[in-house]
């Protein structure tokens, strides 16, 4: 199952849970109540946006050979420069 994290502005808390990709949370009290953690003072009603992160990274130089550059020098069809 995906992991997310959800921010509130209320609160400035960030919180990570799991979900399916279909589910989006959208307060305090869902959040808390997916997350097992007591809501403290802020209320259940507050609102909550999933915040976007960098996903996972997959190394691709290591999976393809670098592509040449290109410009001046990396192509030189595309410059004066004879290689």
């Amino acid at each position: 199952m995906p992991t997310y994290d959800y921010h509130c502005e209320q609160n400035s808390q960030t919180v990570t849970v799991q979900h399916s990709m279909k589910e989006k949370l959208q307060t305090w009290g869902e959040l808390c109540q997916r997350a097992g953690i007591e809501p403290g003072k802020t209320p259940a009603t507050a609102t909550v946006e999933r915040v976007i992160s960098g996903g996972i990274a997959l190394p691709i130089a290591t999976q393809a050979p670098a592509l040449p550059m290109a410009g001046c020098c990396g192509s030189p069809s595309s410059c004066g420069h004879s290689h």
